[in-house]
């Protein structure tokens, strides 16, 4: 409408004016090298129009000629680019359908039509890694590693390369390469804790683990329990050198990274007793019990409240199930208190509850627990047997098991033996176990110990790349 308003009042302003040079003539006398031109204003003016115009058409002709040629081959350039950069896409289509012969082929035609080597690099090496030559493709990657703009596509080619062929060394050099380069980027810095860990480099992990909490958005539980694995390995590392002090705030830092990390609640509980701190040691394994109740513990905590007799335990037992009735750990810590008092009718009621509570379908441990007490009550032993003989064919006590691969180990690995997985064990009873006894069981990602040796043995250590496990009398 605007528009329509604006063209209208145009029109208006023009035929103003030509009426007003129709009124108003006027005349005009041009005397020049002997001629007279005689002529009116509106006549001049609309020669000067008729002269421009003719000028402008002339002008914009003769830059036509001028620019052909430049713009001729600049639309055979466009033409040729839009040729290569179908190629390259085509190309692409090839590696990710794993169509060596066509990615091949495309790789050729791009790298003709398009003449930039850092585009069709990284096709090229993907391309020959797809056509089984991984030399070729390493010289490609070395060679996008000397163009800045595709140096981080270069060293990421070539680390993909050193991890695949195991090459941990080479691997973590490109790793840190890479994140010089791009600080920021999750992949590098997965990457580089990833192989920092296969090192045992626990100290670097630390720092980059830090790192990606900061850049990056990241499940808080799961970065906690990173967190105290990291310090119970560094203070495992520590306490093998010899330097009690600094094994010692290792362990306290993963207890506080997550005081539900029952080796190093263990570790750091036995250290307290040896100080003399036995208050200390009592509220860390009670805090603990209270999050994940952890077998383990049991034996220290009865050193920590010094419960020597049978009596003394089961007091000490009852105080620790308080913080947690309803897991079916501090059930168990108390029918092993009550047998180890010989308090048989106690113990009796607490395996009725367990198998209230818990259903018929239960593991090895309550089986051999049930055994004890018809074998301890009464002498029965047809009974005992009975009760051990279940136990054979009962559901599998609880264990590490790996969440990557399903890997069984009997005491908590920072890294799994069978996929290298980082804090991948969480303690449940095994898969095949647990689908058929006791789909009830939740998935625990903290270290737990169960069943109950046959003799009192004090904690002496901790194995290689293992927890340190408190063995108690029943």
């Amino acid at each position: 409408m605007i528009r329509a308003l604006w063209f209208l009042f145009v029109v208006s302003v023009l035929i103003f004016a030509l009426v007003w040079l129709a009124d108003r003539p006027g005349s005009l006398v041009l005397d020049w090298q002997g001629y007279r031109i005689e002529s009116s204003v509106a006549m001049l003016i609309g020669a000067v129009l008729a002269v421009s115009v003719a000028s402008a058409l002339v002008y914009r002709f003769w830059l036509f000629l001028r620019r052909a040629p430049a713009q001729l081959s600049d639309a055979w350039k466009q033409r040729r680019k839009q040729q290569g950069y179908q190629a390259l896409t085509r190309g692409m289509v090839a590696v990710s359908a794993g169509d060596a012969e066509e990615a091949r082929r495309s790789v050729k035609r791009a790298e003709v039509l398009l003449n930039e080597p850092p585009l069709t690099m990284l096709l090229s090496a993907q391309a020959a890694q797809l056509n089984g030559d991984e030399k070729a493709a390493e010289t490609f990657f070395k060679a996008m590693t000397e163009n800045p703009e595709t140096e981080f596509l270069g060293i990421r080619g070539l680390l993909t390369q050193a991890v695949k062929q195991g090459d941990t060394a080479d691997a973590l050099k490109l790793a840190r390469r890479a994140y010089r380069l791009r600080p920021k980027s999750e992949w590098v810095a997965e990457h580089l804790f990833d192989l920092q860990t296969r090192e045992g480099l626990w100290l670097d992990a630390r720092v980059t683990a830090d790192e990606m909490a900061r850049h990056h958005p990241v499940d808080k539980p799961r970065a906690k329990q990173h967190a105290a694995a990291l310090y119970f390995q560094l203070g495992l590392d520590a306490q093998t050198a010899g330097d009690v002090d600094d094994a010692f705030n290792q362990f306290k830092k993963a207890v506080d990274a997550d005081p539900a990390f029952a080796p190093a609640t263990a570790v750091l509980a036995q250290a307290l007793i040896n100080k003399g701190r036995l208050r200390k040691a009592v509220g860390v394994i009670e805090k603990a019990w209270s999050l994940a109740p952890h077998p383990s513990l049991l034996g220290i905590y009865w050193q920590a409240t010094e419960a020597g007799d049978g009596l003394a335990r089961v007091r000490s037992t009852e105080r620790l199930y308080k913080t947690n009735k309803d897991h079916m750990e501090s059930q168990v810590a108390r029918t092993r208190a009550a047998l180890g008092a010989q308090l048989w009718g106690e113990a009796r009621q607490q395996l009725e509850q367990i198998g209230d509570s818990h259903g018929p379908d239960l593991d090895s441990r309550i089986c051999r627990l049930w055994a004890e007490l018809e074998e301890g009550e009464h002498g029965d032993l047809a009974k005992a047997h009975s009760w051990l003989s279940r136990a054979a064919v009962a559901g599998s006590e609880a264990t590490w098991v790996c969440a990557d691969c399903g890997n069984t180990v009997p005491d908590w690995m920072v890294r799994c033996g069978n996929c290298q997985g980082f804090n991948t064990f969480g303690w449940r009873r095994p898969l095949h176990v647990a689908g058929l006894h006791d789909h009830r069981q939740p998935d625990v990602q903290l270290p737990v110990v169960s069943g109950a040796p046959e003799k009192s043995t004090p904690l002496v250590g901790i194995p290689p790349g293992g927890t340190p496990l408190a063995q108690v009398d029943p």
